[in-house]
């Protein structure tokens, strides 16, 4: 599903409204709780429409028991995959924590070296985009229907 005229400033927007929603794992309802990729869900929900596809009940070690790839491959087949050097405000930022682990977090770049995400034992929250968060990037990729 594409939407028209959809902007980064509609995006960071939309997720700024969830600052502050207290982190629940594999959760997804603004202000009651989410987890990082609950966070995105719940913008895509406001701003694109129905979810495309079915997300499975997943562990907190999801991603270090598997082995796969899975965010990388259901963020590639829903937005659009750019320069992860040169995010805009409102793009998807896929983070690698550990080397030779798969990528595992997600948030919002909000421009000027700010991000929005969820974290464990916090919340929905912008952070500065330091360079611990600049050297794990993994990709980034853009919203549907957003032109810059």
């Amino acid at each position: 599903m594409t939407i028209k005229n959809l902007t980064g400033g509609q995006i960071v927007a939309e997720a700024r409204t969830w600052i502050n929603t207290p982190y629940i794992h594999q959760a997804s309802i603004k202000h009651v709780g989410c987890d990082c990729l609950g966070l995105v869900r719940g913008i895509w929900r406001e701003l694109v429409g129905d979810e495309p596809q079915n997300t499975p009940a997943y562990s907190p070690a999801w991603a270090e028991t598997g082995g796969r790839e899975e965010l990388f491959a259901a963020a590639n087949a829903h937005f659009d995959q750019i320069d992860k050097a040169n995010p805009i405000a409102g793009d998807l930022l896929l983070f690698r924590l550990r080397a030779k682990s798969p990528a595992k977090h997600l948030g919002i770049y909000t421009g000027k070296n700010h991000f929005i995400h969820a974290y464990d034992g916090a919340s929905v929250v912008e952070s500065a985009m330091s360079d611990f968060w600049w050297r794990r990037i993994d990709a980034s990729f853009r919203f549907p229907g957003v032109k810059t």
